[in-house]
């Protein structure tokens, strides 16, 4: 019986220095990748993915597009040898954009210039240290939602990445994100860990960075992807360009709903799920989702081979 084969792309927080280092020395298609990508936004991203430093690396315009070209490289590593198509991608926040470049819907260069831009939309909407997140352990997703309303107080607090059950992350005001903090402990919380990120992602204040992001759309050219990628904001796949550039839109403040994602991926038949790109975030969520998936990392030769081992059988 053939196996249905679903991939997955990481988003930030999943970006090293030295990254994808020995994959490039048995791939070229990685440095090639790198390559185009480079050219696109002017900055020579696998130097800075290799050798950093790490704090230009972690600056949101530098780190989209070098993780960007990091999952479409091992995508494209993985398309040389795989004997079996893909049947759903998604990607997790940025790892959406990721995706809808594995799926033809967006070409390289024009993703990377687009990303880049979304970092820079993002870091400029929100005067660094008035905003920040955090991870909540150990609360369901209506305690969470209910602590974030009494915490709020005015000020934006949001659940905005529903990550595996029982870990949620929280984004809005610094002032209030510390007060959801604090009550999410006193809820019962096993952890409230305050993350360290720029930039807000997913909640309301990101939406003067979305109305630049849907401008700067306008320039770029959409297709049909060729494989259905279910988008963070409806868990649902779309077709046409515009409403693909909506949902791009929409998602730089809305949440991401990656549990149901990843239920939906399951509910269509996938067996395995691949997480194209540096680390294993993606995969130790997938597991903890449903355990009937076979979740597969690929970010360096060994698990390369791993991965066709089990897509290959």
């Amino acid at each position: 019986m053939t196996k249905t084969i679903a991939m997955t792309f990481p988003g930030q927080g999943s970006q090293s220095v030295g990254m994808l280092a020995e994959l490039a020395a048995d791939h070229t298609i990685v440095r090639e990748t790198f390559e185009e990508g480079s050219e696109a936004v002017g900055l020579d991203l696998w130097a800075l993915a290799q050798q950093g430093p790490k704090e230009k690396l972690n600056e949101t315009e530098n780190t989209q597009p070098a993780l960007l070209c990091a999952g479409v490289a091992v995508k494209r590593a993985l398309d040389r040898q795989m004997s079996l198509p893909v049947s759903v991608m998604a990607g997790h926040s940025l790892g959406e954009y990721t995706a809808l470049v594995g799926a033809g819907a967006i070409d390289l260069a024009d993703a990377t210039r687009l990303v880049a831009m979304r970092g820079r939309f993002m870091q400029e909407a929100v005067p660094a240290g008035t905003g920040a997140m955090a991870a909540i352990i150990g609360l369901d997703d209506d305690k969470v939602r209910a602590v974030c309303a009494e915490g709020a107080q005015g000020q934006v607090a949001e659940a905005v990445n529903f990550n595996s059950p029982g870990q949620v992350v929280v984004a809005g005001n610094v002032e209030a994100i510390g007060r959801v903090a604090a009550l999410s402990k006193e809820a019962g919380a096993k952890r409230a860990l305050m993350l360290d990120v720029s930039v807000p992602s997913h909640c309301a204040l990101m939406k003067p960075a979305a109305e630049r992001l849907a401008e700067a759309m306008q320039d770029i050219t959409f297709n049909s992807p060729s494989i259905p990628v279910l988008h963070n904001v409806n868990v649902d796949k779309a077709s046409e360009p515009d409403a693909i550039r909506q949902l791009l839109v929409e998602q730089l403040f809305r949440p991401v709903r990656w549990v149901e994602i990843v239920q939906r991926i399951a509910s269509q038949g996938a067996e395995i799920v691949v997480e194209a790109g540096p680390g294993k975030v993606l995969t130790g969520l997938i597991k903890r989702i449903d355990k009937s998936l076979t979740a597969l990392p690929v970010f360096d030769s060994t698990s390369l081979e791993t991965a066709l081992e089990s897509i290959n059988a």
